[in-house]
């Protein structure tokens, strides 16, 4: 599914992140910014010892928040890592942390000069969050990012299944299309 805001062409996809050709990619990333399984291990690997160096040169980054390194040996010249939240419930603030992470995550690349991204689905694997919830919070976070500032020519979601990527368009389905009175 792909649509266009504010000059900003928004892609959802299935795929391996670690593939992509934008500017940069996020990783879904923890707090020690230690590499792990997912998302995180596949970023490591694919980019290679560079990206590691740099992340125990940053030393850390709390959760809601990014840093940002060289893409390493990857397509994309840059990895923006972000740590979202655990999801204990809902009732500990994960929402507004999670829009927190993909938000700074669209900051730092703006302030980088990257010119596309690609998110993969954010705190949805180990940290637990329902797919349902936070595709809601990533795209309406983009979306309300993508209306209030320019820059950004393409961001991409690649989502790791079939499933994710069918509850990723029908949130965006319920954000763009206008709703009847």
């Amino acid at each position: 599914m792909e649509t266009l805001i504010n000059q900003t062409r928004l892609i959802l996809k299935t795929g391996d992140i670690t593939l992509e050709d934008t500017d940069a990619i996020v990783n879904a990333a923890n707090s020690r910014l230690a590499g792990g399984g997912g998302v995180d291990g596949a970023i490591h690997k694919a980019g290679g010892g560079e990206i590691m160096r740099e992340c125990v040169g940053i030393g850390s980054c709390p959760t809601g928040e990014a840093v940002i390194t060289t893409g390493g040996r990857l397509k994309a010249a840059h990895v923006i890592h972000t740590v979202g939240p655990v999801y204990r419930g809902g009732f500990s603030g994960e929402g507004d942390l999670l829009k927190s992470a993909y938000l700074s995550s669209l900051s730092l690349a703006l302030n980088s000069k990257v010119k596309s991204i690609s998110f993969p689905s954010i705190s949805t694997g180990t940290y637990g969050f329902p797919v349902e919830e936070a595709s809601a919070v990533a795209l309406k976070a983009i979306i309300e990012f993508i209306k209030s500032s320019v820059g950004l020519r393409e961001i991409r979601f690649i989502l790791f299944s079939e499933h994710d990527l069918k509850v990723y368009e029908k949130s965006l389905a319920s954000l763009i299309t206008p709703q009847k009175q």
